[in-house]
Formats: C-alpha cells, sequence, structure tokens
C-alpha cells in the first residue's frame, strides 16, 4: 500500500511538472512586463540634461496573445513611471502564424494614442509593419498602413529623418531610421532578395550642430554603421531571440540580433540598448526572456 501510494505521489509530481514545463513557455508570454531600468551617460551628452525615456518595442498586436486590454495595460504601466519621452521602436503588427487572430490598427493604434509624456510621444516602424501591408509590399512609395494609423493617433513617425528636442534649455536630435528589412523578396517587384528603406545618410543629414543624436532602429543591426554623432542607438526586433536557455539562443531575428540580443552594448564611444519587447512572432512561446520595458535614465554617471 505503502509502495503504491509512493508511486502515486510520485506520478503526480512528475505529470505536475511536465504541465509546468509545457505551460511555462505560454505563462511567460503572458506575463506582466518587467520594467528593465538602465543608467547611462551617452557620449556628449549635456551636461545637467536629465532625461527619463521609456523604450517601449514589438507589440505584435493579435488575439488572445496581445490584445487590446492587455495592451492597455501595457500602456497604463508606462504612464506609470511619468518619463520625459516615450519612444516606440515598431513591430505594432502581430508577426503571428500559429494559434492567433489579427488585431487590425483601428484596436491597438488609438490605445497607444493614450499615451503622453512631456517631450511626446515618437515612433518607427518594424518589419512586420511594412511585411504585412501588401499595398506597401507592391507600391513602397504608399503610405503604410501603420503610419497613417499612429499619425492619426496622434504620434509622431519618424523615418529616416531627425528632430530635435530640447530640455530645460539643452538639447538632442532624436533620429528615426526607415526599417532595414522592410521589403520581402518578390520576384514580380523585381527584388530577388530581402531589402531595407532605411538611409542612414538622409537621417543624419537633418542634424545641424553637434548635439548628440539618439537613433531609433528597429533592428540593431545598424549599430557598427553609425558614426559618433550618433552617441546612443535604441532597438528592439530581438525578442532576446524569443528562446533562451541559459545564453543558448537557438534562433536570431536577423545578423544582428544574435550578435546583439538585449542589453546593453558599447562600441567606442557609442552605446547601444537593445529591448527584449513584449510580443512574439512566429510562435507565442517565450523562455527566458520574460516580456520587458525599458526604463533609460540618461545623464547619470553610471551605467548598469
Amino acid at each position: 500500500m505503502i509502495m503504491r501510494r509512493g508511486l502515486l505521489k510520485l506520478a503526480g509530481v512528475g505529470f505536475a511538472s511536465l504541465a509546468a514545463a509545457v505551460a511555462y513557455p505560454f505563462s511567460e508570454v503572458f506575463a506582466r512586463p518587467r520594467i528593465t531600468h538602465y543608467r547611462l551617460t551617452p557620449n556628449g551628452w549635456p551636461e545637467g540634461l536629465k532625461l527619463r525615456a521609456c523604450v517601449v518595442a514589438d507589440i505584435h498586436a493579435c488575439e488572445p496573445w496581445m490584445n487590446r486590454r492587455r495592451i492597455e495595460g501595457i500602456c497604463n504601466q508606462v504612464q506609470d513611471l511619468k518619463p520625459d519621452i516615450i519612444l516606440l521602436l515598431g513591430d505594432y503588427l502581430s508577426g503571428m502564424t500559429l494559434a492567433s487572430d489579427p488585431l487590425g490598427p483601428s484596436e491597438w493604434a488609438p490605445v497607444l494614442g493614450g499615451l503622453s509624456a512631456p517631450l511626446g510621444v515618437h515612433a518607427v516602424l518594424g518589419n512586420h509593419d511594412y511585411w504585412e501591408d501588401p499595398a506597401f509590399q507592391q507600391d513602397p512609395t504608399t503610405v503604410p498602413v501603420v503610419l497613417r494609423a499612429l499619425e492619426e493617433a496622434g504620434i509622431a513617425v519618424h523615418v529616416n529623418r531627425a528632430v530635435r528636442i530640447e530640455k530645460d534649455g539643452r538639447q538632442f536630435w532624436l533620429a528615426g531610421l526607415g526599417d532595414q528589412m522592410a521589403l520581402l523578396p518578390d520576384a514580380r517587384q523585381g527584388r530577388s532578395r530581402m531589402r531595407g528603406i532605411d538611409d542612414l545618410q538622409a537621417t543624419l543629414a537633418d542634424v545641424q550642430d553637434d548635439a548628440p543624436v539618439v537613433l531609433l532602429a528597429h533592428e540593431p543591426d545598424i549599430f557598427h554603421a553609425v558614426d559618433d554623432r550618433v552617441a546612443l542607438t535604441l532597438s528592439g526586433h530581438t525578442h532576446g531571440g524569443q528562446i533562451n536557455l541559459f545564453g543558448w539562443r537557438p534562433f536570431s531575428a536577423s545578423p544582428g540580433s544574435a550578435r546583439y540580443p538585449a542589453g546593453v552594448y558599447q562600441a567606442g564611444s557609442r552605446h547601444l540598448v537593445v529591448s527584449r519587447g513584449l510580443g512574439c512572432s512566429a510562435i507565442p512561446v517565450r523562455v527566458g526572456n520574460r516580456p520587458e520595458l525599458v526604463l533609460l535614465e540618461l545623464g547619470n554617471e553610471r551605467s548598469s
């Protein structure tokens, strides 16, 4: 009897462990975003300028994994951080190929439009915002659906342009790079390989003085190409690999994603911060990559 009870107990523990192992990737998908806090002083940053920025990346809106209610909750988290500026790094559209239903811009754009910060809400687009726009894939001169939805919601969208931002009498430039993977291969359109619409030279041509540049670039791949004018590059896209088993990441969304999966990187005087983002692409699984919002404190002496 004792042996039988022991075996039943062991079987119960084994079943529970198996169920937990199966459920874990999905529970992490639904987890409340962690606030990842970095403090750093970019090269050439104006003395005395303290900037609190919230970085929101890779929403991938869809049912049931990232529905309107969940996006509303995330936006409430962002507002609770009381940032000076809110930076949206692209991939608002689903990108999911399994067990999901798309959530159109009419559902999520007004929610993002409710975000507010003293220095505004600024956005770039991601690859899925172009990939899932058939009209743009056929004619890249058309206005992307996501760009139009964000602008109608009152959000400034930057595609290969830079704007001057001022706080407390001190300035920096905020630049937004066109997506580096925007156009899918399409023989009918004469595209034998994936192409970007990024133009770093044109983006930085807007910079008219020596104030530091903060570059928003959905993919981190551009980091190796930026010069010292760009003190800080902010990227998403990687999802931290989406699956991270003690540092082993079997998948990468781009070559730069493999090199810069998440966190803070430095090359010479230039910094890169990569967010793990919020949603999923392809499959609704995250392992070792809890959804995150990045809170940047710029103008402090130490980094972490």
